[in-house]
């Protein structure tokens, strides 16, 4: 694949200034086409955002039935019987968001065998959560050698799931699945993420009956059957919050738009204590750049509070504010640990634990030669490159574009020195 073998040039120093359109969000485009697989009339999706990640998952829903057509960024889906059980442990393997087969996969077949999902290089994540649910729902579980296998005879029963820590794709997985069990489902201490509520919307729209999503209890009523229909998209909260806070850093002048900045109130209340120029609009937000910015404390939180995927490119931004910053990482262990790669660009920042650091700024940021860890991560080596003084290399891009679609063609139109290269 090529994409391993290509990196980021990035000539560092220059002032952004421009428009910049937020696509559609990856982490609802994903979740949509998994719950495609609960009914077997066509899905169509669009403004899917165009990315590695969404492709992975398309070619393992269509190696598990689905028939799957795509033009630019509207896809049809359609899975008129599960033919599969075994997902591709390749597919699987690359991609998290696999485990939300599951749920779908059960209701519709039955039975399904897969390894453990895949996805950003940031912990091996237990599907614990998952296992104890779908249990609930009445499905047989057991591991053999590195594969899980979950079987069901009959039709899944409703039941009252009580999650001990809030999760955004169990709660998802949870839902899809309750849609077509049989009898009332109950989730409580339930994820509220907008991308939950989208979600159930689709799902209501296909026919289920969802009822709280948003809130921290959601009640689902099954159903015999799904329909088909078409789900637009919401706009990506994460790209939008990253592409803000490039703005307060490299801009200039940016303005950010096809975005809904009522997804991002918490990074705006941190913006006003650090003094950062911005204004929203209805669907955009403009960021002028600023070099005499206040440091903050942040701590990141479940929706409605600081998206721990927002967190890495605002860490970024810290070192360029004045004072010291402590930055509390509470959802995702070991995602601090790209704070070595900022160091070595010349940032001064202090790893207390696993899930809290000190920044210190402003700090001069000099090119270096690295390698992207994650995608958020790597995202935030991209803009710590564009203020940084002199050329940076990012390899390992692939995995940024598991999460950003041509992003160094949209770059370069705010006036960015970016070019992708094969090494």
């Amino acid at each position: 694949m090529q994409f391993f073998m290509s990196k980021f040039s990035i000539q560092g120093g220059y002032k952004l200034n421009g428009e910049i359109k937020v696509n559609g969000a990856k982490n609802a485009a994903l979740k949509a086409i998994a719950a495609s697989l609960l009914t077997d009339e066509e899905v169509i999706i669009e403004n899917a955002p165009e990315i590695e990640e969404i492709s992975r998952l398309l070619e393992l829903v269509d190696s598990a039935g689905t028939r799957v057509k795509k033009k630019g960024s509207t896809i049809s889906l359609q899975t008129k019987e599960v033919s599969k059980y075994r997902l591709d442990p390749d597919l699987v393997r690359k991609i998290r968001v696999s485990v939300l087969l599951i749920g779908p996969m059960l209701v519709r077949r039955g039975h399904i065998k897969m390894p453990h999902p895949g996805g950003c290089a940031i912990g091996k994540r237990p599907i614990d959560l998952f296992i104890d649910g779908f249990k609930k729902f009445g499905a047989q579980f057991s591991e053999t050698k590195g594969f899980y296998e979950f079987k069901t005879k009959g039709r899944l029963r409703g039941a009252k799931i009580v999650l001990p820590k809030i999760s955004v794709t169990v709660t998802e997985a949870m839902m899809m699945t309750a849609t077509l069990a049989e009898g009332t489902t109950v989730i409580k201490n339930a994820a509220c993420e907008p991308e939950i509520y989208a979600l159930a919307e689709f799902l209501n729209g296909c026919g289920a009956k969802i009822c709280g999503a948003g809130t921290p209890t959601i009640v689902i009523e099954g159903v015999e059957c799904l329909g088909g229909d078409t789900y637009k998209v919401i706009p990506d909260r994460i790209e939008a919050g990253s592409f803000a806070i490039l703005g307060a850093l490299a801009g200039g002048k940016i303005k950010v738009t096809n975005c809904m900045p009522e997804h991002l109130e918490s990074l705006w209340v941190i913006f006003d204590k650090m003094g950062v120029k911005y204004k929203l609009g209805a669907d955009s937000v403009t960021v002028w750049g600023d070099n005499n910015l206040k440091s903050a404390n942040i701590q990141t939180h479940e929706y409605p509070g600081f998206a721990t995927d927002i967190q890495p490119p605002f860490t970024v931004l810290l070192t360029q504010a004045k004072g010291l910053s402590l930055v509390h990482e509470t959802v995702f262990e070991g995602r601090l640990f790209y704070t070595d790669l900022l160091n070595q660009m010349g940032a001064n920042i202090i790893m207390c634990d696993p899930y809290r650091v000190i920044v210190s700024g402003p700090q001069k940021l000099y090119g270096r030669k690295l390698a992207s860890p994650d995608l958020r991560a790597g995202f935030a080596l991209i803009i710590a490159a564009l203020i940084a003084e002199g050329k940076t290399e990012i390899d390992n891009i692939y995995q940024i574009d598991r999460g950003y679609s041509k992003v160094e063609q949209r770059l370069r139109k705010l006036g960015a020195k970016i070019t992708r290269t094969k090494d």
